[in-house]
């Protein structure tokens, strides 16, 4: 059974810097969608589902912190990764406030970011499973998850 490639949000003011980003992570197997400010960042996101959101601070309209919170609102479990410039030890834990899983500064090593999003999917995969297992109905000798009796 073929699996479905890990859907990304790239939020990315940057035009050279968002497209060269979008193609390095395609060419890694995943399918990315490129906002470029804010504002559309938050109608792509709520118009789709995405197993993960990179978002740069510093953009026009809408900045990535409120777009966090934006996102947060809507859907609490989606991983957030920030990718910015903003290096000042309040602007990481401002990040992590409105909900981050992770916060790099620009510029960074781009194999260490593909690791840290593969590990943020799988772990946020991983959990998945478990809280569906969480949930064991039982009546009787009747097993209403898999509509055995035993």
């Amino acid at each position: 059974m073929e699996e479905h490639k890990k859907r990304i949000l790239l939020v990315e003011d940057d035009p050279n810097f968002g497209t060269v980003l979008k193609d390095y992570l395609m060419m890694n197997d995943y399918d990315v969608t490129h906002a470029k400010n804010g504002m559309e960042g938050f109608e792509k996101f709520k118009k789709d589902d995405f197993d993960l959101c990179i978002l740069d601070v510093m953009m026009p309209y809408k900045d990535g912190f409120t777009l966090a919170k934006e996102i947060r609102e809507k859907n609490t479990d989606v991983p957030i990764v920030f990718l910015t410039a903003k290096t000042m030890k309040e602007d990481v834990l401002k990040g992590y406030k409105v909900g981050a899983d992770d916060y790099l500064n620009k510029p960074f090593d781009s194999e260490v970011l593909l690791m840290k999003i593969k590990a943020i999917i799988q772990r946020k995969a991983t959990e998945t499973v478990s809280d569906s297992k969480q949930f064991e109905f039982k009546i009787g000798g009747f097993d209403l998850n898999s509509n055995f009796v035993f």
